[in-house]
């Protein structure tokens, strides 16, 4: 059978993030995709002017309506918006547990504009943290989830991995992209220890949404059966093509949207 995917984020108008975002990269890995809306924004390649957050009652209930009529084989969690969205969500998943998270904890927009309160980040690592088989953050992200710098090499990505491993995470994939340098590694950490994922940083502004489509490819394979680390392998090579073919794309004139279906589109 065909994996049922369900993504929980905002959406991206322009397409290139959020849940129009994890949609296409759950097609593109060959799984079904849902979408629970938590929040919508009104945004472009350029950045994020307006968010319309969505009452955490309707959430419960869109979330609701899926388990009680389609049977869902991962989950992938975006931005929540707010702290009671936060909570809404661990609530309605806890009877569900069976079923594999993947957290990207989305804090800031690619422009900058800051997509997350601190009460709702403590509501995330509280509430939504222990939920999660992998959480996805940049080293930025990771840093405010630790109330700690950002890592600039790779020692404290390792030691920030483990660390939030132990705020409940099964496992933790720290995404190396804002290291300096021209290799672009990503960290793959859980109980069994740590493995690194090697990349080289491809020259292009064409990222708007990479840690979307990263985090929704690695839960479409984890629902279709793949073990973890392989499922990370196989989204973050899947994700480096569609960064390196972002440029057939035409989209905005900012931060472009990465090439879902470049394996599928001649």
């Amino acid at each position: 059978m065909i994996a049922n995917i369900l993504s929980i984020a905002g959406s991206d108008p322009s397409g290139g993030a959020g849940i129009q975002a994890d949609l296409k990269a759950f097609s593109a890995r060959g799984a079904y995709g849902m979408a629970v809306l938590t929040a919508l924004t009104a945004q472009n390649t350029q950045g994020v002017t307006s968010v319309h957050q969505v009452p955490s009652a309707f959430v419960a209930e869109q979330i609701a309506a899926i388990f009680d009529d389609v049977s869902v084989s991962a989950i992938k969690i975006g931005m929540i918006a707010n702290a009671n969205i936060a909570i809404t969500i661990a609530d309605s998943l806890r009877h569900h547990v069976e079923v594999p998270v993947v957290l990207d904890p989305v804090m800031v927009a690619k422009g900058g504009h800051r997509l997350l309160p601190e009460d709702a980040v403590e509501a995330l690592k509280e509430h939504l943290l222990p939920l999660a088989a992998l959480l996805t953050p940049n080293l930025p992200e990771a840093a405010a989830l630790l109330d700690e710098d950002v890592a600039s090499d790779r020692e404290t990505m390792i030691a920030q991995g483990k660390a939030l491993r132990g705020l409940g995470a099964q496992a933790v994939l720290m995404k190396g992209g804002h290291l300096e340098g021209e290799d672009c590694p990503d960290l793959l950490v859980t109980a069994e220890g740590h493995q690194w994922l090697e990349g080289a940083r491809i020259d292009t502004e064409n990222t708007h949404g990479t840690g979307c489509t990263l985090s929704s490819a690695i839960a479409a394979e984890i629902g279709k059966g793949t073990p973890l680390a392989e499922a990370v392998s196989i989204a973050k090579d899947y994700v480096a093509g569609a960064i390196a073919a972002s440029d057939a794309l035409s989209v905005g004139s900012g931060h472009g949207p990465t090439h879902h279906f470049h394996a599928l589109w001649p």
